[in-house]
């Protein structure tokens, strides 16, 4: 068991059945205290960019490193049934495919008989059928949910100080007080809500109220302005709440928990895949079980666009989330091996990436070597003690931040201060682990590992490593899965908000709620995009009709519109600046930041896009 003085140190809370379970041992306790010297040699976590550690850091973004992506992502880790997801900036409707990334402004659906599930790290989130949820915003600091009707059940294990969790319903928003066990049941036509706190306390805020409910404790409420708060009984365990507790209890006892941090999701998919062994020069070290001959890390899957992340890795295997996106890939004899980064205690905790890889091209590989006159796309999974640099925009402390948090060796790392740092790196996979694809693949979003293209050793050693490919994803590369009807949601129209005295908000009192209706996928994009692109307005991400405590983040620009303005810089997410000078009506502008590695050619001008209608 973890030592008392280990304990003490993580400064977070537990649920208290919790406490069984054990993030490793002494060595484990060791391991931490080591890294965390080494972090005290590191500027503090997301430091300011004009601060004295990151003046003198060349490699430094200018703009404001409050604009750094969010370090964590949701997961979807469960699907049963019929579950549909809408991307944030598409209107297409898709298939739920598991290990996605679910970021702010996605919105999923359960239909009859179907189940879901999304692994935050310190939370998870179970959806029962006919349930329809949108993730109204989830940064590093607060997750907060939008439920239009059905089902939740959500699972907060930890609440680090300043860290909020919101569940925002049509009759009140709930805000969890600590960690615990929540459920949310809201009537199909969101007449009714029914809040049932099994363990922790939550708020419940609106109209004029704010009460707290504690464990053991029910209420149902109704109405918008005023809400009211009746206490009812709590109801006997269901099929849905007995399999949210098996979830728990199998999350809680894997055995994978003792060397993985408990805030990187899906770790707890390891036990049924592979198996751990303890390597002199690595440490803990995982295997996968029964991939096929051949296999080699980030081949088995797609490229998929995820902004603001942009080009994100998503893998075939079950098992294949965290692996992808924490720590490095190692290759030891004739298997390649998971490394993962170190077991974090607060205030720190693993920083996501869309992919641990490098990517090669160059004048002597992108141009020199082709397919059918199709240039390639190729990379390579980072191996331990590699630096990743990132291909989005980033600011401040980022790039150690990023690095040290998945690293176990962090004196590499800590050591980039430089972009000329950069030719000394020696990249161990380059020759053994590199996997390229002709790039109408890659944009796509197409399955990788049988489109493989065989590159000869010679023009692999002419190869350079890039900031990432140019080029640009189509609509396929930015869905979940295969498209599918709209399902049965209600949809409402665009209204303002105004701020209630308590603190919460409200739709307008004008703004009717719509009937459940079906529509067509391709009735319903062109209404609701040509509106948009018409007036100007911009959606909040919060689902019409919703009581909310936090005022939801404005919805993001649009695939096409992003996709429209990267013309001049293509493969590469917008940075925010440029969005801005989008939303306000203004030229897009130039790229301010500095890639790494800088382009060792000029990049090609591609035409943009065909304007449509449909975003």
């Amino acid at each position: 068991m973890i030592s008392d003085e280990c304990r003490a140190k993580q400064s977070i809370e537990l649920f208290p059945w919790q406490e069984i379970r054990s993030l490793g041992n002494l060595g484990a306790c060791v391991s931490v205290f080591i890294f965390l010297i080494a972090l005290s040699f590191t500027p503090p976590l997301f430091a300011q960019a004009n601060s004295p550690a990151a003046s003198q850091d060349s490699n430094s973004q200018q703009n404001a490193p409050a604009n750094n992506p969010p370090s964590r992502v949701a997961r979807i880790s469960f699907v049963k049934g019929t579950v549909s997801y809408l991307r944030a900036g598409l209107n297409q409707w898709t298939e739920a495919s598991l290990n996605f990334p679910v970021t702010t402004g996605d919105r999923i659906y359960t239909d009859r008989d179907s189940r879901a599930e999304l692994q935050v790290g310190s939370a998870t989130v179970r959806l029962s059928d006919s349930t329809d949820l949108t993730m109204t915003n989830l940064k590093d600091q607060s997750m907060q949910l939008g439920l239009e009707q059905g089902t939740i059940r959500v699972s907060v294990y930890r609440l680090r100080s300043g860290e909020a969790v919101e569940i925002d319903t049509p009759n009140g928003a709930l805000t969890a007080v600590q960690p615990g066990s929540y459920r949310v049941d809201t009537a199909l036509n969101g007449g009714s809500t029914l809040v049932t706190v099994n363990e922790g306390s939550l708020e419940v805020t609106g109209a004029g109220i704010s009460q707290t409910v504690q464990a053991g404790q029910a209420v149902k409420l109704t109405g918008q302005n005023p809400i009211n708060v009746e206490s009812v009984p709590m109801l006997e365990p269901d099929d849905l709440d007995r399999w949210c507790e098996q979830r728990d209890k199998r999350l809680f006892s894997s055995r994978s928990g003792k060397y993985v941090s408990p805030d990187i999701p899906g770790y707890d998919d390891l036990d049924d895949y592979g198996s751990w062994q303890d390597n002199p020069d690595y440490g803990p070290v995982w295997f996968p079980a029964g991939v096929a001959v051949g296999w080699v890390p980030y081949r088995f899957g797609h490229w998929a666009w995820v902004f603001p992340w942009g080009w994100t890795w998503v893998e075939d295997e079950p098992w294949g989330f965290c692996p992808f996106h924490f720590g490095r890939w190692v290759h030891i004899g004739v298997a390649w091996g998971w490394v993962p980064g170190p077991i974090l205690v607060a205030p720190m905790f693993p920083v996501y990436a869309p992919a641990f890889v490098a990517f090669l091209g160059g004048p002597g590989f992108s141009i020199g070597f082709e397919v059918g006159g199709v240039g390639l796309a190729a990379w390579f999974p980072l191996g331990p003690g590699e630096p990743f640099f990132p291909w989005y925009h980033w600011g401040g402390d980022y790039l150690r931040v990023v690095n040290i948090t998945n690293v176990r060796n962090v004196t590499n790392i800590t050591n980039i201060t430089d972009i000329t740092d950069i030719r000394n790196v020696h990249y161990a996979y380059k020759d053994i682990g590199t996997t390229a694809v002709n790039r109408d693949v890659f944009a796509g979003g197409k399955p990788v590992a049988h489109s493989v293209v065989s590159i000869p050793r010679e023009q692999l050693a002419k190869a350079q490593v890039i900031p990432h490919p140019a080029v640009n994803p189509t609509r396929s590369a930015a869905m979940a899965g295969r498209p599918v009807s709209t399902p049965t949601v209600r949809s409402a129209p665009l209204v303002a908000s105004n701020r209630t005295n308590s603190g919460a908000t409200r739709t307008s009192p004008g703004a009717a709620r719509q009937p459940d209706r079906t529509t067509s996928p391709a009735a319903t994009s062109r209404t609701e995009a040509e509106s948009r692109e018409a007036s100007g307005l911009r959606r909040s991400t919060s689902p019409p009709g919703l009581v909310t405590r936090a005022t939801p983040p404005e919805r993001g620009l649009s695939f096409n519109e992003m996709n429209r303005a990267m013309f001049e810089h293509p493969g590469r997410p917008l940075e925010p600046a440029q969005i801005e000078n989008l939303r306000g009506g203004r030229p897009v502008g130039p790229m301010v930041d500095r890639e790494f590695p800088a382009h060792i050619a000029p990049l090609p001008r591609v035409a943009p896009a065909p304007r449509s209608h449909r975003p």
